[in-house]
């Protein structure tokens, strides 16, 4: 079934009426995405940020009058005094949450690895590969972002070969995957998100590690240290959280942290320097990754 999508372009004071405008005349879904190219970074608990020029999209259903829909919008918008721009758009039906795999294809990680998606093949030049087949389904995590293209090269050049690896943020499993398939003994993926964890066991049964890999609910309590822990998340989480995951990382051990912008990464480094020997901090584009030693 088609559907109905009006794009309203409008300053960041206007968005939360227009939102709430949207949802009253029947938007089945309201999103705010930006109107420019302005950075956004992590809000404060209790902040809620938006862009200085926003869009605010409303999908409605393909049967809606579009003429009186726009014409509702333009009058509830006129009382306000809000300046903004309207347009609409007509979406022919489609498996939304993977239309986007259309752009996905393999992608080499250092020297041997390659992330593949699952209807794709190995390019005929790839030598001594390391292969990941990958569907992410709904959770984060192709190695298209630079936080997790980071995390893989650093995987692919280091001694995994009978090492026990913590992912915590596992996604869709891309990096404890990656780890076991690079020579890893064990593997405990750890997310809040109930999907995630059903896109690690999906990727990594087409992988052939699911004995090795442990799933496990955010907060469950973990009753044993690591060789390596890896942590793909946001970077204020990062910091609050660096007590309980330095507690998981042996003695000699190794972490790698990501999700930290160029900004954020001294923040970082000074909640993990009193537990680890830190090295020089990894960049691509504007994201970071920090590595180091447990001491």
């Amino acid at each position: 079934m088609p559907w109905i999508q009006i794009h309203i372009t409008a300053g960041k004071h206007d968005a939360p009426f227009l939102e709430t405008l949207l949802e009253g005349l029947g938007a089945l879904s309201v999103t705010l995405t930006d109107a420019g190219d302005e950075p956004q970074l992590e809000p404060a608990p209790g902040e809620e940020k938006l862009w200085s020029e926003t869009i605010i999209t409303g999908l409605f259903d393909a049967a809606i009058d579009q003429n009186g829909l726009k014409r509702a919008v333009q009058k509830a918008a006129g009382s306000q005094n809000i300046q903004m721009e309207i347009e609409m758009e007509l979406l022919q039906d489609q498996p939304w949450e993977r239309a986007w795999m259309e752009n996905f294809r393999p992608m080499r990680f250092g020297q041997r690895l390659w992330v593949v998606p699952g209807d794709q093949q190995l390019p005929a030049d790839a030598q001594d590969a390391v292969t990941m087949m990958l569907d992410p389904g709904l959770a984060f995590g192709t190695g298209t972002h630079p936080t997790t293209s980071l995390c893989l090269q650093w995987l692919d050049g280091i001694d995994l070969h009978a090492k026990s690896v913590i992912d915590y943020g596992c996604g869709s499993g891309i990096l404890g995957i990656a780890a076991l398939l690079l020579g890893a003994k064990s593997v405990t993926g750890i997310d809040h998100d109930p999907q995630a964890l059903i896109a690690s066991r999906q990727n990594a049964n087409e992988n052939g590690v699911i004995q090795h890999l442990t799933l496990l609910p955010a907060g469950e309590p973990i009753n044993k240290q690591c060789d390596i822990l890896l942590a793909n998340i946001l970077a204020s989480v990062l910091v609050e959280l660096a007590p309980q995951l330095a507690g998981m990382v042996k003695p000699e051990g190794r972490i790698a942290l990501s999700g930290i912008l160029h900004d954020q990464a001294e923040m970082v480094q000074q909640a993990y320097r009193g537990n680890f020997k830190l090295d020089p901090p990894q960049q691509l584009d504007d994201w970071i990754l920090i590595t180091g030693t447990r001491k």
